[in-house]
């Protein structure tokens, strides 16, 4: 690839814009003219007989034109592509329907439609789940003589509370003693590691723990067993889309597509995978490992909370997608989403320095 010459890579990205655009094979007369480069469709047809050698186009019968591989929208991606800013109407757009919610799980759906929506594609979005979400607050109010109410508050805004039952009744400063205990020390701290610090103290001897620390430690840790753990999970906007493109028009992609849908597996994969990647990650085709999306791209980019990556947003679409479009939709998108859950607005869709 290396040795591609500026003309063949000039006649690569015609190819390539022509059938991102009009989904037919292209022609060397058609991509002469295309192209502009004053050449005869002889010598087109010389440079497109390399490309093809280099496994770069191929032939889908034939007399027809030629087509990109993945191979070659790789490289098209990798080294040709120019990526141009979001418009202002469409940053806009994506803020301003982002902006309107204030329950973070309301935010990030919204994302996930906005993309689809944009695209005109199937958005999605990795939610967090609940063990990566970090400690807050924690409050415990007494029912009666022998429930608590306990309310758990996370740094990204959720909410959880749950009753719980004691085996005795405890005072309103107990409980209030308890609950700031609990809160100065863990404060900051992953769900996980308050679990596991909590596993810790109950296995202390607790005559020897101060009477605070052990209503504290008897009520979180009682609210910690019933909790059910939640797991990441991912959700899907505008699947129906996809049912319009031709290109995955065949029963048994659309099957193999739905299913990867249905069972999010492969996505949670793919997506958690992006999150280590700091900027875009583009899976075209069987790059990503799993058979189900063969015939589809993945977009995908991951997003923040007071500067930690907790998930990723993406965009999944036929391997003949405008990617010079998509791009930079998915890439506005994670940072005005990034912005939304802090609690801070980019107006041009720009990162904040730091």
């Amino acid at each position: 690839m290396t040795e591609l010459g500026e003309r063949a890579e000039t006649l690569l990205k015609a190819l390539i814009e022509l059938y991102i655009i009009e989904g037919q094979p292209v022609g060397s007369r058609t991509l002469a003219r295309h192209a502009d480069l004053n050449l005869s469709p002889a010598t087109v047809r010389n440079v497109m007989s390399d490309l093809e050698e280099l496994g770069l186009i191929q032939a889908p019968h034939t007399s027809a034109g030629r087509i990109p591989t993945q191979l070659g929208y790789r490289f098209f991606v990798d080294s040709l592509l120019t990526i141009k800013p979001l418009n202002v109407e469409a940053v806009e757009s994506i803020q301003s329907r982002l902006s309107t919610e204030s329950d973070p799980k309301m935010i990030l759906a919204g994302a996930s439609e906005m993309l689809s929506k944009v695209t005109h594609f199937a958005g999605l979005i990795l939610i967090p789940g609940q063990e990566n979400a970090r400690f807050r607050q924690i409050e415990f109010l007494s029912l009666s003589d022998v429930r608590v109410l306990t309310i758990l508050i996370t740094d990204d805004g959720r909410v959880q509370n749950r009753v719980i039952p004691t085996d005795r009744e405890y005072s309103e400063a107990e409980l209030t003693q308890a609950a700031n205990y609990f809160n100065e020390v863990y404060n900051g701290s992953s769900l996980a590691q308050v679990r596991r610090a909590l596993l810790g103290e109950m296995k202390t001897d607790s005559d020897k723990m101060h009477n605070i620390m052990k209503t504290a430690v008897t009520m979180a840790g009682k609210f910690f067993d019933e909790e059910e753990r939640e797991k990441d999970d991912v959700v899907l906007s505008g699947e129906e889309n996809l049912l319009n493109i031709p290109d995955l028009c065949q029963i048994d992609t659309l099957q193999k597509l739905f299913d990867a849908f249905k069972t999010k597996q492969d996505l949670l994969d793919l997506l958690d995978r992006s999150m280590r990647v700091n900027g875009i990650s583009i899976f075209i085709g069987e790059e990503s490992g799993y058979r189900a999306l063969d015939d589809v791209s993945v977009v995908a980019a991951p997003y923040e909370t007071d500067g930690s990556v907790v998930g990723t947003v993406g965009v999944i679409g036929p391997t003949r997608m405008d990617y010079e479009e998509v791009i930079p939709v998915v890439d506005v998108t994670a940072r005005l989403l990034s912005g939304a859950l802090s609690g801070r607005e980019l107006s041009d869709g720009s990162r904040k320095p730091r």
